[in-house]
């Protein structure tokens, strides 16, 4: 089995390699280290850094050195962080320790959720329906987008040769995620995040088109309920059980239900070009959660374009992983690797009692890896508590 742990290239360079391999493989019992490649903006406590105690990691960059070569053409540029620029390749130093011995390697890669990028080419992000720009997320229905992530793929791949890829956010992302003094005075429901997270930008409307999809219909639709909306005084619950409810609820719309249907396609074939262009040696792995289909992921469809999934089982009961588990493995089917996430943030993970319940349901044979969130992030101490989860 395949036991990771989610680093950022910030924790290797201000603890050591050899302290966060130590940490890692003796400590806490894990054989593999996934570290981020390409990576979002946000404001990180970092309680074990000897160096500071808050990082605000650039927006939008990739913590690897790319090859010219492979994005000469393109119209989206990626930026190597100044910290891999200044500090060195930590990726490099990780396959070369892999090659002597050392833990194995795995490339956590968020994929369209890059806010630098999306201010830099707006043109390329997705748009409500009243076409409003998502800056946060680069559109999986745009050339220049698929292009971009094809060329990340490809030069992590041939470049480094690590063991995987785990690809983040290579779908549509939700209307709220924590963006930068985020405010919604309305108090959306989650259906209402929902609509006003499907993008109608004009690649997805011609896309969409070409498979017989009439966009404008959807949109309209989705327009009018959006006004209702704010038009309330107080929320009030269209579909009461959503998301559980799937999609199967728009049903009696079936311009938007054919829409929504639809929305996998540019998901599931950007996964597929993904798996093209990656080294063969290099798994492609899908970073998914237990509604992926809300951004466009049918985890079924993806599972059969590239090497399989890791669903995360973050705010879970033990019960619940079980049924993650089941149904992770019944989509993706035999032969395609299935691994689990865990987050070990307080009080999610209140203790070791509490973290070993929630792991045991992943320690089947349906089971092929389990990736922990996250190194840098979280005191020493609990890096016991998964080498006891898993020794339990």
């Amino acid at each position: 089995m395949q036991l990771s742990m989610w680093t950022y290239p910030w924790d290797i360079q201000d603890l050591g390699l050899e302290t966060v391999e130590r940490d890692i493989v003796q400590r806490a019992g894990l054989n593999m280290i996934s570290l981020a490649t390409s990576y979002h903006a946000g404001r990180f406590l970092q309680p074990r850094s000897p160096w500071r105690k808050a990082y605000f990691p650039e927006d939008g960059t990739i913590y690897f050195k790319p090859s010219a070569a492979r994005w000469a053409d393109l119209a989206i540029q990626p930026k190597v962080a100044d910290v891999i620029s200044e500090g060195g390749d930590v990726l490099g130093q990780l396959v070369r320790r892999r090659e002597q011995g050392g833990p194995g390697v795995s490339c956590w890669t968020v994929c369209l959720h890059n806010t630098r990028l999306g201010m830099l080419h707006p043109e390329a992000v997705t748009r409500n329906a009243f076409g409003d720009p998502n800056y946060y997320n680069l559109c999986p229905s745009h050339p220049d987008a698929r292009a971009y992530v094809r060329a990340l793929v490809a030069d992590i791949s041939h470049g480094y040769k690590p063991d995987r890829i785990e690809l983040e956010s290579p779908s549509f992302m939700g209307f709220a995620h924590e963006y930068h003094h985020e405010k919604d005075g309305v108090g959306l429901t989650p259906e209402e995040d929902f609509l006003l997270s499907l993008c109608f930008c004009p690649s997805c409307v011609d896309r969409a088109a070409k498979a017989g999809v009439n966009a404008e219909r959807a949109r309209a639709l989705v327009r009018q309920w959006i006004v209702e909306t704010c038009e309330r005084a107080v929320p009030e619950r269209r579909f009461p059980g959503f998301p559980a409810s799937g999609l199967e609820v728009f049903g009696p719309w079936p311009e938007l239900h054919a829409y929504l249907v639809w929305r996998f396609e540019p998901v599931t074939s950007l996964v597929a070009e993904l798996r093209e262009v990656a080294h063969p040696a290099t798994k492609v792995l899908i970073i998914d959660l237990k509604e992926g289909w809300l951004g466009g992921c049918d985890l079924a469809a993806v599972g059969k374009v590239c090497d399989g999934g890791i669903l995360c089982a973050y705010d879970m009961q033990a019960e619940d992983v079980a049924s993650l588990v089941a149904a992770g493995r019944a989509a993706l089917g035999p032969g395609k690797f299935l691994g689990t996430g865990y987050r070990l943030f307080y009080p999610e993970m209140a203790g070791p009692q509490l973290l070993a319940a929630k792991v045991s349901p992943a320690r089947t044979t349906d089971v092929d890896g389990i990736n922990f969130y996250n190194y840098g992030l979280v005191p020493a101490a609990r890096l016991d508590w998964v080498k006891a989860a898993l020794s339990a």
